[in-house]
Formats: C-alpha cells, structure tokens, sequence
C-alpha cells in the first residue's frame, strides 16, 4: 500500500511538473537550468539556508586553522563552490581554490567574492567532484564540500579524489541534506518528490544515506552528527555535517 501511494503521488506531482518534463523531452530543459534557473535558485535557496545554519557552520569551520599545513598558510578546496555560501566562514589569509561542474555560478561567485576579500582567491576550476585532475595530490589541507554530495554522479568516487588531494592529516568538512528515517512521513515525502525534484533541480537526490558513504571511506578520523534544519515545505531537512581526517 505504502509503494503504490508513492508511486499515485509521484504521477500527480509529475503531471503539475508536465510542462519541465516537457522542455526535458524537448532537450530545452537541461540547459535553461544549468545557465539561469539553477545559479538563481540557489543563490536564493542560499540566502535562507544560511540563516538556518549559520551557528552550525560558524561551529563546524571554527578548527580550520588546526589543519594548517606545513608551508604556514592555510590551502582549502572547495567542490561545488556554487555562489560562495561559505568564504565568510574561512580564516584571514587563507587560499582558496574554486570548483565546480557548472561554469555559470562566476557572476554570483564574483559577487561574493568583493564581500570576502579577507581571504585569497587562487582560481576556479570548472570540475566535477568525481574529476579532480587539475589539482595536485596532497597539494590542500582542506577541502570543504556543502550541499554538493546530494548531485554528484558517484559519492564514492568523489569521497576518492577528496582523500587523493588532502595532504596526510588533511581534514574534509561536509554539511548535506540526506535521506530521513526509513519509517518516518519524511522519507516517504521523499519518495514521492524525488523524481521530480530531481529533474528540477539539477540532479539533486534526496534519499542518499551520505552518512554511510563516509564510514566506508578510508579516512582515519571521522566526526559526524545528524541535524535537522528547519526548511518548512521541503523534502530536505534531515542533514548530517561534521569534518573527516585523512
């Protein structure tokens, strides 16, 4: 019963989505999202996820500067840079390398950028998370990843090349929305929203059980904590966020 309910709810919300999956079969979609939707909606979303998290993430980013490498100056790496929801979290001073898969955040990136200039910019890479090839081995003491790992096309191999870029004892912060409770209303919203939420929103999955993901990889170290953000009306409340050592 359960199932079929999902399954009637998914069909109704896609027939209220009909004219996104129109445009996705029309292959218009995709790019309208990728170049103006998408950039404008999470520099949006942004705004207020901020606001719920802030004393979370002035929490999490507080022991940055611990990582600091041998060379004195703090190299960080951010996957999914998007609009720059973070900077004003990073230490003075730091470095900064900038990535992401969709090259159409550097206007709002620029933005943020003239509002955080205590720290210093090295360059934005346009990079999937799974495809870091342009950054060294062990060349960062840090790579920060928020609201990304729900999207990329392999957490497992993304999880791989943040381990093969961070220096021995290099640390990697996450805050991400995951998947609710197995038997929770929660869960089944998720259910029922996930297929169009997911075209919708550039690939975004909402029942991924990231948590698992991180305890399989090989860091030494792992601090992890479920929250829960007070998102009222979406799907995406359940979070975990914590930090991981190499």
């Amino acid at each position: 019963m359960p199932e079929a309910s999902v399954l009637f709810l998914r069909a109704c919300l896609m027939v209220l989505a009909l004219p996104v999956y129109l445009l996705s079969f029309l292959g218009i979609w995709e790019p309208f999202c990728r170049k103006i939707f998408f950039p404008y909606f999470l520099e949006w979303l942004s705004v207020i996820h901020e606001k719920k998290v802030m004393k979370k993430k002035q929490e999490l980013f507080r022991n940055l500067p611990d990582f600091t490498g041998p060379s004195g100056q703090l190299r960080l790496l951010e996957i999914g840079t998007g609009c720059g929801a973070n900077f004003q979290y990073y230490p003075p001073g730091c470095k900064v390398t900038c990535t992401d898969i969709n090259p159409h955040f550097q206007e709002a990136l620029s933005r943020t950028m003239s509002k955080n200039q205590h720290i210093h910019y090295e360059r934005f890479l346009v990079a999937a998370g799974e495809d870091l090839h342009q950054v060294a081995s062990g060349s960062v003491d840090a790579v920060i990843c928020t609201l990304v790992l729900c999207s990329v096309q392999d957490v497992n191999g993304t999880l791989k090349e943040v381990l093969r870029v961070l220096r021995p004892g290099g640390a990697f912060y996450f805050l991400e929305h995951v998947a609710a409770d197995r038997s929770s209303w929660k869960y089944f919203w998720q259910q029922v929203c996930y297929p169009t939420w997911k075209l919708v929103f550039a690939g975004c999955c909402l029942t991924r059980e990231l948590w698992k993901n991180l305890e399989e990889a090989r860091f030494s170290e792992l601090k992890l904590q479920h929250i829960s953000v007070p998102l009222p009306g979406t799907p995406i409340k359940p979070h975990i966020i914590g930090f991981a050592v190499k």
